[in-house]
C-alpha cells in the first residue's frame, strides 16, 4: 500500500510539474507571439534636442542597384537603399512590389552594384522609372548589359563593381514584396579603380550613399582612419 502511495505521490508531482511546465510554456509563447510593433508609445522630448517623430535618418545607406532579368532575358536595375551585407558572403534587402521582386522570384539570382558619383543621373533614373512601365529603361539610359557567367542575372557593364548573387531566402511579405537575402557566389572588379596592390579602392570608385535627411547624394572615398587601429590610441 505503501508502495502505491508513493507510486501516486510521484505520479502526481509529475502531472503538476508538467502542468507547470505547460503553463509557463504557454506564458513564454504568448510574450513571444505579442508583437511590439502594435504598443503605442507615448514619445516624450528629448532634452536639449528636437524630436522627429514622422522621420528616421540611418546612415549610411548604400545605393545599391540590383540588376536581373525578366522572363524574356530583358535586363532591368532598380535602385535600392534598404539593404546592406549581412554576413561574410551575403547581402540582404527589403523590396516592395517591384518588376525587380518580380525578376527575383522567377530567376533567384541577380546582381548588385553601386551607384557612384559618375552615373548619378542613370542610378536615379533606375530608382524612379519602372521597368513594368518602360522596359527598356536600361537601353534608354544608354547601358549595356551582360550574362553573368555565374548566377542568372545580367552585368551592367557600366558599373565598375559587382556582385554576383544567388537567392537564398526570399521571404514574402504577403502584399508582393519580399525580404531577401544573396549568397555572394563571385565580385568583380574594373581595373580602373584598383589600387596598386590590386585591392577596390573606393577614391577611385567614388560610390555614393542615399541622404536620408535630405533625399541627396553623397560621395564616399575621404579616409578617416584605419579599421582595428585608430582605436588603439585610447587603449593602455
Amino acid at each position: 500500500m505503501k508502495r502505491i502511495l508513493k507510486t501516486s505521490a510521484l505520479a502526481l508531482t509529475g502531472a503538476l510539474l508538467i502542468a507547470a511546465c505547460g503553463n509557463k510554456e504557454q506564458k513564454n509563447n504568448e510574450n513571444v507571439n505579442e508583437n511590439p510593433a502594435k504598443e503605442k508609445v507615448e514619445v516624450k522630448a528629448v532634452e536639449g534636442r528636437k524630436n522627429f517623430t514622422d522621420k528616421t535618418v540611418i546612415t549610411p545607406l548604400p545605393a545599391i542597384m540590383i540588376a536581373t532579368w525578366d522572363e524574356n532575358e530583358n535586363p532591368d536595375v532598380m535602385m535600392a537603399a534598404w539593404g546592406g551585407q549581412c554576413g561574410p558572403k551575403h547581402i540582404t534587402f527589403e523590396l516592395s512590389a517591384h518588376k525587380t521582386t518580380e525578376n527575383i522570384r522567377l530567376k533567384k539570382a541577380f546582381t548588385i552594384s553601386f551607384a557612384t558619383k559618375d552615373d548619378i543621373a542613370q542610378s536615379d533614373y533606375f530608382g524612379i522609372v519602372s521597368a513594368n512601365d518602360v522596359p527598356d529603361k536600361v537601353k534608354i539610359a544608354g547601358f549595356t548589359a551582360s550574362k553573368s557567367p555565374n548566377v542568372d542575372a545580367p552585368i551592367i557593364n557600366e558599373y565598375k563593381l559587382t556582385l554576383e548573387c544567388k537567392c537564398v531566402t526570399f521571404e514574402e511579405d504577403g502584399n508582393g514584396g519580399a525580404r531577401v537575402v544573396g549568397e555572394i557566389v563571385n565580385m568583380s572588379a574594373d581595373e580602373s579603380i584598383l589600387d596598386a596592390e590590386g585591392n577596390v579602392d573606393l577614391s577611385k570608385l567614388q560610390p555614393v550613399i542615399f541622404d536620408s535627411a535630405k533625399n541627396e547624394y553623397r560621395v564616399v572615398g575621404e579616409k578617416v582612419g584605419t579599421a582595428w587601429g585608430s582605436g588603439k590610441a585610447l587603449m593602455k
